[in-house]
């Protein structure tokens, strides 16, 4: 279980998807909570954000081209910021509704049921969150990792509005199940919103997190002595991919096949650690004092 694929756990994703949207809708329709609706309404974006997920991470594993010479990996981002969007769109028809709900205020029926019935999606939310952030961790995969997030936040939610509701069916003061939809409304227009930062972020061409800059040096530092330098390292992140990019500075009596033999294996050496390296070849002191050099 814990060893599937990225399409694999999207596809787990999106049944689970369905299945708690389903268990949340009966629950909304059987005690006519506001509420309850709010969460089944945010159900349905997971299954929209599983689904386009799964369409993006197929098209992000399509190998490079002539059109795509970097690969398609970046489509994953679009993911992040189609359900972004769609969490947004959720929020509002949730405060919509619960605001109508404020004026004409309805009581809350068959709440042992509906509660059973939404703690049970939780758990099985709850469930397939743990297995994305565990398959989003160890596949570098944006695409899990966002959509784990969202459901594990989902959980939280869900436990804020049943004891919402809960509270409003004991007290007999039943503004509190619109507020509670209101709140969840803004918890996730909140949740949208960084998953829309974190989506353009990385369409932006973010450098790679300065511990895994130190291991691209590390691999570089046993071909750096006095004839070989490495300077200007420059990186980026494209979802699972990542991409660095140094001058080498070489003696100008070198030949070009030695000085690319010794690029060949720098770039080897990165690529074992998952880095895809490309190297400008120039002549010692090209820029007199080098600056950002890669320390041995």
């Amino acid at each position: 279980m814990f060893n599937l694929r990225p399409r694999q756990l999207l596809l787990l994703s999106l049944l689970a998807a369905f299945a708690t949207m389903a268990l949340k809708t009966l629950a909304w329709h059987l005690t006519g909570s506001v509420g309850f609706l709010s969460d089944a309404v945010e159900s349905l974006v997971n299954v929209a954000g599983a689904g386009f997920a799964l369409l993006m991470v197929t098209l992000a594993r399509r190998p490079a081209d002539d059109s795509h010479p970097y690969g398609h990996s970046k489509a994953e981002y679009l993911s992040a910021a189609f359900e972004g969007g769609m969490i947004f769109l959720a929020a509002i028809a949730i405060c919509i509704t619960a605001v109508e709900r404020l004026i004409n205020p309805q009581p809350i029926t068959t709440l042992g049921i509906g509660t059973a019935l939404t703690v049970a999606a939780s758990l099985i939310n709850l469930a397939i969150a743990l297995l994305l952030l565990h398959g989003g961790k160890r596949h570098d995969s944006p695409a899990l990792e966002g959509d784990g997030k969202h459901l594990l936040t989902d959980v939280w939610t869900t436990a804020g509005v049943v004891v919402g509701v809960a509270l409003a069916s004991v007290s007999g003061y039943t503004w509190l199940d619109p507020i509670v939809a209101i709140a969840v409304a803004g918890h996730i227009l909140l949740e949208g919103g960084n998953i829309l930062y974190k989506a353009i972020n990385g369409l932006m061409d973010k450098a790679l997190p300065a511990e895994r800059i130190g291991e691209i040096e590390q691999a570089l530092a046993p071909y750096i002595n006095q004839k070989v330098q490495f300077v200007n390292l420059r990186t980026r992140a494209a979802a699972t991919l990542q991409f660095a990019q140094v001058d080498m500075q070489v003696p100008g009596d070198w030949s070009v096949e030695r000085a690319h033999q010794l690029a060949d294996d720098a770039e080897q050496q990165l690529n074992n650690i998952g880095v895809q390296l490309s190297i400008h070849i120039e002549p010692q002191h090209a820029h007199g004092i080098a600056a950002n050099r890669v320390a041995p």
